[in-house]
């Protein structure tokens, strides 16, 4: 055991090491827009007070990043102006000097350190009860190249450009904690986590049952029944306490400063539209090509008038509202119902059939289907928060693995839009 421990420490640093030296040969490479909005954020935490940085719009990419993610721009800035002071300038719009691409590319790599050590704790979590090394190593081994050397990060984080991977790291290191049994710390990180980008909101019902149910209730050993005399408030209390204190510690400065309307405008932005410009293939594509579809079919047939339906609303690859032809238009609290709806099997077979840490994580792989499925502006790269969960799963059971392989192979193939330019740009 102790060999195997120490030779696995071996390859998986060759593996992390590897990916890391692919991620610096990717620095030249193109970059979307997101590359500037990172800039904008940048130039904004730098140069204005706190209680300007959700109001400030010289740019069209305003701050829309929770608390927590503008004081890591607000840490980055004071490393970047090291790099090149124009990027920190808030009127330099488009601004990509050598330096400042250097730059950011360094930060996104710097920052997987994150996803590299939640990747190792999960490896740790993988199921070794097997007898022999080679046995023991091989799952983790698998497991550690299906995260570390993940294709959609690779496209959208080091081409495309985010920082999804320290991101995915807070959330895989909270996954890794809950199987080790560390409840608290698992709740904390990914508190904390949702501090940083919003939209882990999706999978908190996951975390809020099972913590509920295997933490603050104690289970009757004989037929796993559950009692409210088994049931701990100071479980639930601590568990309240993190959730308060992170929240108060990321959004208190602007409940202070009365700001906290605009700072939730800011992040629930909703007249961006039921799709993103580039679809992702959710429920709401297909919605929106049967809609097309009857809109074509009944001017050939004149039972609409073509004077009175808009040109190509839903697919100009605009972000913006647009209205359906022939079937109801979709509001966002309709996608928020469908989406409770998709999630309720899920969390009931938690609560109700409970499988430990597994059971967990299934849960908040279907939860993250759900909200890919039937969310508001769905982005293409949400695929990745079931994809990744997935993989600890996958290198356990075959079942596991095929659905694995499915969802890799379509999910990966629906980012590849990411990577192409407009005519004339590099």
């Amino acid at each position: 055991m102790a060999a195997a421990g120490g030779s696995g420490g071996c390859w998986f640093l060759a593996l992390a090491l590897g990916v890391s030296l692919l991620k610096c040969l990717l620095i030249p490479t193109y970059h979307s827009t997101d590359f500037e909005v990172h800039r904008n954020w940048l130039a904004i935490t730098h140069n204005l007070p706190v209680s300007e940085w959700y109001y400030e719009a010289t740019s069209e990419w305003t701050l829309d990043y929770p608390p927590f993610f503008a004081w890591f721009e607000y840490a980055l800035s004071h490393v970047a102006k090291y790099f090149d002071q124009e990027m920190l300038v808030i009127q330099n719009l488009n601004y990509s000097s050598h330096a400042t691409v250097f730059f950011q590319r360094l930060s996104v790599i710097f920052t997987d350190i994150l996803f590299v050590y939640a990747a190792r704790e999960c490896c740790r979590c993988v199921n070794g009860k097997r007898p022999g090394k080679e046995l023991l190593e091989k799952p983790m081994f698998v497991l550690a190249v299906l995260l570390l050397w993940n294709f959609g990060l690779l496209i959208v984080d080091h081409i495309h450009f985010q920082y999804n991977g320290f991101l995915f790291g807070l959330m895989l290191l909270s996954v890794a904690r809950l199987f080790q049994k560390r409840h608290l710390e698992g709740a904390l990180l990914f508190a904390v986590l949702l501090h940083f980008k919003h939209i882990y909101i999706y999978v908190a019902p996951a975390y809020c049952v099972y913590l509920l149910r295997s933490y603050c209730f104690t289970a009757n050993k004989a037929d796993g029944s559950l009692k409210w005399s088994s049931f701990s408030f100071l479980r639930i209390t601590l568990l309240g306490l993190i959730v308060c204190l992170v929240s108060a510690l990321s959004l208190g400065p602007f409940a202070v400063l009365g700001q906290l309307p605009q700072v939730i405008s800011r992040l629930f932005p909703f007249k961006r539209g039921l799709c993103h410009a580039y679809w992702a293939p959710n429920f709401w594509a297909l919605y929106n090509a049967v809609d097309k579809t009857l809109a074509v079919v009944g001017i050939k047939y004149k039972f609409l008038d073509p004077e009175k339906i808009p040109k190509a609303s839903m697919t100009g690859g605009l972000v913006q509202e647009f209205q359906h032809t022939v079937l109801p238009s979709v509001t966002p609290l309709a996608t928020l119902i469908c989406t409770f709806i998709s999630i309720l099997p899920s969390v009931f077979c938690l609560w109700f059939k409970p499988q430990g840490p597994r059971g967990f994580l299934q849960c908040l792989i279907l939860c993250a289907l759900s909200s890919f499925m039937f969310g508001w502006h769905v982005h293409e790269k949400a695929i990745l928060l079931a994809i990744l969960p997935l993989s600890l799963l996958s290198v356990e059971s075959p079942k596991h693995a095929g659905i694995y392989l499915i969802l890799t192979t379509t999910g990966h193939f629906s980012l590849f839009p990411l990577l192409f330019t407009p005519p004339g740009k590099v």
